[in-house]
């Protein structure tokens, strides 16, 4: 092992120069021939960073394919379907009058690929088509399915292997790989000729296309400096210096040389030392050595124990440099407590794919929100016909689909992503025949996962835990005999709310007493807030041993969302939202489900588990917590208007503190003109909380507009529980969620506990 002194006074030995970020080298070469023998491809070199170009399944979607798009029976089209060269993005053609458009979708935004007629438009529509020549791409979001059928089943089964393998290698990509390819594939844009040099219109070309709008007398003078062939062109090795110039990130530089000295390497005690000011939990010396063997790229440097600038800028820019503490990805939470001490991932109105006035109902809205960590789905169920129940918003133009085929979804799709219970919330409107015949679908689907009877016979006044419950299925709703219209139908949850709101209510203490554990309230946002607003602690105290399902106002005609917050504040266990719907309350929810491994499952906070809790959310208490956020700079932010090279972002910050009344707060910094590359703000923004275990933390980045809304441009929501303290960077997400890879966020966290 070296000593300090001897790293004081000797160089580490040169290796050649890596730029910072930039896995070198970048700049534009001409690559080998492309795989189908064509011309050669610049593009290709940053598939060819992935290790798949001798791949034969690549290969072949390089070359293209003719797929089949199914959309109904009737609508079959023919379309070219080809993966670009940057490994990223396919491409396909549609033929539409007079004007054949194109497009693309990324391969980071797929959910999934299924094989076969396993989505619900191809058991529909794609009858005429074998299933071995069939597959779905899903997207994350609300983008719809994608059913295709190839011409042979070799084909099929190229793409379903070929997105496999390109997604493994895009999932196992480090931030500055992914910052390699963004770049990059903007290098092949920009290159109008594609001649493998850069001219300075080119240049300024590609500096509106990431998102900064440069002085031109300051862009030509960098471009100058680089220009050392003296020929107006940029190429080779003359990008890659532009590129580095570019890239520069200043205030990391800053923050190493504080830690490293003038040698400009870091030794492991300087790491440990930077660990221990991040308040790091388990900082050792042998941890600043795993993390060097880690991150560091210069191998020398590795052999001597030390990490350079690019070695630290790769630590920061990984998911251990990230804002959400790693240890909370996995499941960490204690999962076998009962039910009711846990908050639940809850939907409404599962169904709809759209508004839940005329929007089609679908089985894969089931399908994205299980895949979503969602552990609660709702089923509205009428009678259909030929003695089948189906499921839909009753009294509306949304469509119809069979309740059996909702639950082979449920068996199908539930457990693929979290293993712990599924809740079927049933708002029941049919009469006792159809009754008898969703519990027959029920039992022959689900088989052993439904769960028939006490599990505890033992101890029945208490729930079971997630952790008994693995792999099982129950199922709320109402037991006969119920209330009953006139008609002779069961009173569905909402219809019985209804007239309990009409007739009066008695009051929650008295209730209390009466109900059984097993026994689900089922309340409108309405009730709820009332109970929060007259009955605080006795509602928390109700939640600490019981379900409480909380639901929207039927008034919310186009599926909007309430502020869940509010809701869980008072330990409401099963808070449901429409997750077709995305906006801030969606936001939250992502963020609250967002650790212990998106099993849907997190457990509430020890103040409204305890039986006799004195917490009350309308009166929290003094501060108890101070969170301090500068906001430092911001990197690659995406394009608002990718149709108006002229269009860049002006941006801001806003961070957002959502948690009990007297908690919620919002600050923001001031605006960036025309700079989404690497804006800069250095600015604090201080809070005071007062029931920090409930706090939701949300980053929000803005575009800044005088005249109209700022635009949204990405977010991150995160409880403060999970927020690491230190320099950390925030990874960006779209409105629908997806990742805005490589955009970011860099921060200070400081969190002072009284």
């Amino acid at each position: 092992m070296l000593c300090g002194h001897w790293r004081r006074c000797r160089r580490l030995p040169e290796e050649p120069p890596v730029p910072a970020q930039v896995s070198a080298p970048l700049a534009l070469q001409p690559s080998p021939a492309s795989p189908d023998g064509g011309t050669k491809r610049p593009g290709l070199r940053a598939l060819k960073k992935m290790g798949l170009t001798e791949d034969e399944d690549v290969r072949a979607m390089l070359r293209g394919s003719r797929l089949c798009k199914i959309r109904s029976r009737t609508w079959h089209k023919e379309r070219l379907y080809r993966l670009q060269e940057d490994g990223l993005s396919v491409w396909f053609q549609r033929r539409i009058p007079r004007a054949p458009s194109q497009h693309i979708f990324f391969v980071q935004h797929i959910e999934a690929v299924r094989e076969g007629h396993q989505s619900e438009g191809l058991r529909r529509y794609g009858g005429a088509f074998a299933p071995a020549r069939c597959l779905t791409i899903t997207f994350k979001g609300r983008r719809k399915n994608l059913d295709l059928a190839a011409p042979t089943a070799e084909e099929a089964q190229r793409w379903v292997r070929g997105l496999a393998k390109l997604r493994a290698r895009l999932d196992a990509m480090s931030q500055r790989e992914r910052l390699d390819h963004w770049i990059h594939s903007y290098l092949h844009r920009a290159d109008s000729n594609q001649d493998s040099k850069m001219s300075f219109k080119e240049i300024k070309s590609l500096l509106r296309m990431v998102n900064v709008d440069m002085n031109d007398m300051y862009a030509y003078r960098l471009f100058k400096e680089c220009d050392h062939s003296n020929n107006e062109r940029l190429e080779g090795a003359e990008i890659e210096e532009f590129l580095r110039r570019l890239l520069k990130r200043p205030e990391l530089e800053e923050i190493f040389s504080r830690y490293s000295g003038e040698d400009r390497v870091l030794s492991a005690p300087e790491l440990l030392e930077f660990l221990e000011d991040q308040g790091e939990d388990g900082a050792t010396l042998a941890r600043a050595q795993q993390l060097i063997q880690t991150y560091e790229l210069n191998e020398t440097a590795k052999q001597h124990e030390l990490m350079t600038l690019d070695g630290f800028m790769m630590y920061l820019l990984s998911p251990e440099g990230a804002a959400l503490d790693m240890a909370h990805t996995c499941v960490f939470q204690d999962m076998g407590q009962p039910l009711a001490h846990y908050f639940i991932s809850s939907s409404h109105n599962t169904y709809l794919t759209d508004s839940q006035i005329g929007g089609p109902s679908s089985t894969e809205a089931y399908v994205r929100a299980f895949a979503q960590g969602c552990r609660c789905v709702e089923l509205d169920c009428w009678e259909g016909p030929g003695g089948e129940p189906v499921i839909y918003h009753g009294h509306t133009l949304t469509s119809k689909i069979l309740f059996r085929d909702v639950i082979q979804a449920v068996r199908d799709h539930a457990f693929v992503l979290s293993p712990y219970p599924v809740i079927l919330s049933l708002e029941n409107h049919c009469g006792l025949e159809q009754q008898a015949a969703m519990a027959r679908h029920l039992r022959t689907i689900l088989g052993d996962m439904l769960v028939m009877q006490a599990l505890d016979s033992q101890n029945p006044e208490e729930l079971p835990s997630p952790e008994k419950l693995k792999g099982r299925v129950l199922v709320k709703g109402k037991k006969l005999p119920a209330a009953h219209m006139e008609d002779g139908r069961i009173l569905s949850d909402r219809e019985e709310e209804e007239e309990e709101e009409e007739e009066g209510e008695e009051a929650a203490e008295v209730a209390e007493q009466r109900r059984k554990p097993y026994q689900v309230s089922s309340l409108s946002e309405r009730k709820a807030k009332k109970f929060i607003r007259e009955a605080g602690n006795s509602f928390v105290r109700h939640n600490a041993r019981q379900l409480t399902r909380v639901y929207p106002l039927g008034l919310r005609m186009n599926s909007a969302n309430y502020n869940p917050q509010e809701m869980w504040n008072s330990g409401c266990q099963l808070v449901a939202l429409n997750f077709q719907t995305p906006g801030y309350e969606m936001d939250l929810n992502e963020g609250r489900f967002l650790i212990n491994g998106r099993c849907g499952y997190v457990l509430k906070p020890a103040c409204l588990r305890q039986p006799d809790t004195t917490f009350d959310p309308e009166c929290p208490g003094p501060p108890r917590t101070t969170l301090t956020v500068q906001v430092l700079t911001a990197q690659q932010l995406p394009k608002l208007n990718a149709e108006k090279p002229s269009s860049i972002v002006d941006p801001l910050v806003r961070v957002e503190i959502h948690g009990v009344l007297a908690d919620c707060a919002r600050k923001e910094t001031s605006y960036v003109l025309n700079n989404g590359f690497n804006p800069h703000w250095g600015q604090t923004l201080q809070f005071q909380l007062r029931a920090p275990e409930l706090v939701l933390v949300r980053f929000v980045v803005e575009d800044y507009d005088t005249t109209s809304p700022n635009d949204f441009v990405g977010q991150f929501t995160l409880p403060l529980n999970s927020l690491k303290q230190g320099y950390r960077h925030i990874h960006l997400l779209s409105k629908d969620g997806a990742s805005l890879s490589p955009a970011t966020l860099f921060v200070h966290i400081h969190i002072q506990r009284s």
